[in-house]
């Protein structure tokens, strides 16, 4: 099977300052696969750097196409999303019309039908359903979440790529959003999930790397990983202390 994202040697920064030194991962098509490591290593600006927030260099191959040259708005059309850390909806507009403002790929698409997934989103996340005309702004930090990952699934996605969905989350909230990604999983939705909560990630993921310093520093089968000792004493320790 061949890849639905490949990346090799990624190099990205902020200005002169270089996070990424030649970072190498790969996605098969409905798979999950997470990426964790410690504060400033380079998570973010891995998802900013294939989204094309950020000028990179290196070999990103999307879906069979080098995405070079490949601007920001081409990418979301070509069915990349990014759930930013900061989530970033329309405070001040209503839930629904958050959502409708996600299905823009599809209208441009030519998607007759791509209303249909607002029942989809509303199926997934109940709570959104109650709110839809309530302003963005108001909802909680849990809400927040759960409209972040609806809007992105509106526009249909190849690779819904998250960004430390479960921050700042009350544990419930956690288990609820991770529990939404295990069902999106299993609808075969390929996904690239930055994540500081290693052990809910590894426990959900197919394929985890460890990034660290901005280079990849272990990978294998997510199981494995949860099982290695390093990421146990290094990522896992104080959470398994903790629960």
């Amino acid at each position: 099977m061949s890849d639905l994202l490949k990346v090799t040697g990624l190099h990205a920064g902020y200005g002169r300052a270089e996070v990424l030194s030649g970072l190498d991962l790969r996605i098969a098509p409905g798979q999950v696969v997470t990426v964790i490591g410690p504060n400033g290593a380079g998570k973010s600006t891995t998802l900013n750097a294939l989204m094309g927030v950020l000028p990179s260099r290196g070999k990103v191959v999307f879906d069979g196409q080098d995405l070079a040259h490949v601007s920001l708005e081409e990418r979301v059309m070509m069915g990349l999303a990014l759930v930013p850390e900061k989530r970033e909806l329309f405070s001040t507009m209503a839930v629904e019309d958050n959502l409708v403002l996600g299905g823009y790929r599809q209208m441009r698409l030519g998607n007759a039908r791509w209303r249909d997934r607002l029942d989809e989103v509303y199926t997934l996340f109940p709570r959104l359903k109650e709110r839809r005309v309530q302003l963005a702004g108001t909802l909680s930090g849990g809400e927040r979440q759960m409209l972040a990952v609806g809007r992105a699934l509106m526009s249909g996605p190849k690779l819904l790529m998250l960004d430390e969905p479960s921050l700042g989350l009350a544990p419930l909230i956690v288990r609820e959003i991770f529990r939404i990604i295990s069902t999106l999983k299993s609808t075969g939705v390929s996904i690239l999930l930055i994540e500081q909560n290693a052990r809910a990630a590894l426990e959900v993921a197919d394929h985890a790397y460890v990034l660290e310093t901005g280079a990849i520093a272990l990978e294998g089968p997510a199981a494995e990983l949860a099982g290695d000792p390093r990421v146990i004493e290094t990522y896992l320790g104080a959470q398994k202390k903790a629960a």
